[in-house]
């Protein structure tokens, strides 16, 4: 069985091409059964099921698979330009395409928070398991996908618990505040509006509440949601339909939808800043794709910032960052070792059961011969000696047969090797 990651992130591609390549909440689960068929054929013909899980968010795009193909590496990466309808050659520069055990510590790095913009972020550990949840509602886990994430999120808790990695960390929502602040000497003084209602903004929301400013506002398409996080933080809600008519009056706007469109256009900024007389506004565009249209940072008396802006502020704390990196990989590789461990063990579990199933006919063959002995009525002890022979005798000649017809250094090795197979526990 192959394992595969495939896929792309804010090291290897712009935020203009991740945000072509996103898969939208609506989208995972037909992506998965779509990925599943991507690799139908093959998996059919090797009497094995195929296995698929997409982990997309601001940051990252990635299809993780267990297929039975030899050729999947490539094929996974034709899938995700296919699924986005993008030409291959525009896309294929900027994957990753990692087979076996990179694929392994590749996911043991993202949920450990090594491979994030924000060193150390607990974030992704929650969005891959979001991502696995809908995989396996989709039928996309199967015996080694399922080891390798649940695997994934104990070394995620060991490398937390055993390294200071989670300590050093600065979160998306710290940098965030931490610009606004470069804005405006006090946000306690200003007015924030939160686009959205999913974790990113409820995180933002809590760094920027902790600042206390003038007041806090959600806008989310169902105002009950809105309503139910503004409490948290003794803030409104609005409809994000109203917001046209009351964007001018927020100086700091932190926005991250799901919505494949943008939301905010750059004529609606232009008439909020002509209502604020050309006040500053301070806004932050967390969602991929995005919610802002880029031409709005090129208006004067406007600051935005995207999430690769974002991913310049966070880079404090290094040097005690790095030390427990070095502790998080070691833990890391000695898990990777265990699991492609187990995964070769797999490997020979249909041998083992051929064994057994092998091993079996036999032993109902000589119970059976026995039973015949029983019923006209041999000695009970010489029907015993004879069960125990015919047994054994059977369970020999196979490997006694390979033996005599080997030779040379084949029947070297089998005469080295049978002693160790037939070697009894006392």
């Amino acid at each position: 069985m192959q394992l595969l990651a495939v896929g792309l992130n804010h090291t290897t591609a712009p935020l203009s091409l991740r945000e072509k390549v996103a898969f939208s909440p609506e989208q995972i689960a037909q992506a998965v059964v779509a990925a599943r068929a991507w690799f139908g054929r093959d998996a059919a013909a090797n009497g094995r099921a195929n296995e698929a899980a997409i982990l997309s968010t601001c940051n990252r795009t990635e299809l993780y698979a267990a297929c039975a193909a030899d050729n999947t590496v490539d094929a996974t990466a034709h899938f995700l330009a296919d699924f986005h309808r993008l030409p291959y050659a525009e896309l294929r520069p900027h994957l990753y395409t990692l087979p076996q055990d990179n694929a392994v510590r590749h996911a043991f790095r993202v949920a450990s928070g090594l491979d994030s913009m924000v060193l150390g972020e607990p974030q992704i550990l929650g969005q891959m398991k979001d991502a696995v949840r809908q995989a396996e509602a989709a039928g996309g886990l199967g015996t080694y996908l399922h080891q390798m994430f649940q695997r994934s999120f104990a070394v995620a808790k060991e490398v937390r618990s055993t390294t200071e990695i989670g300590a050093h960390s600065v979160s998306m929502a710290a940098a965030a505040v931490r610009l606004a602040q470069r804005i405006f000497d006090k946000i306690a003084d200003q007015r924030v509006l939160f686009i959205g209602a999913g974790e990113m903004i409820e995180l933002c929301a809590t760094h920027f509440a902790a600042q206390n400013p003038q007041s806090l506002t959600i806008a989310n398409r169902t105002l009950e949601r809105g309503e139910a996080l503004a409490h948290r933080f003794n803030g409104n809600a609005i409809r994000l339909a109203d917001l046209p008519q009351q964007l001018a009056q927020f100086d700091i706007i932190v926005s991250c939808t799901a919505s494949s469109l943008p939301i905010i256009g750059l004529g609606l900024v232009e008439r909020a800043v002509k209502a604020r007389k050309h006040r500053p506004m301070f806004m932050v565009d967390l969602a991929v794709p995005r919610d802002i249209e880029t031409e709005v940072g090129q208006l004067d008396d406007v600051f935005l910032y995207t999430v690769d802006d974002l991913g310049n502020v966070v880079q404090t704390g290094m040097e005690n960052r790095q030390a427990a990196v070095a502790q998080a990989e070691a833990i890391i590789e000695t898990r990777v070792q265990s699991f492609m461990h187990w995964v070769d063990g797999r490997a020979v579990v249909p041998v083992i059961q051929d064994l057994h199933e092998s091993s079996e006919q036999l032993r109902l063959l000589e119970l059976e011969r026995a039973r015949k002995m029983l019923a006209r009525g041999d000695d009970i002890d010489a029907v015993l000696e004879a069960l125990s022979k015919g047994i054994t005798a059977k369970f020999l000649h196979g490997p006694q047969q390979a033996l005599h017809q080997a030779s040379g250094d084949e029947r070297a090795r089998l005469a080295a090797l049978l002693p160790q197979l037939f070697r009894s526990k006392r």
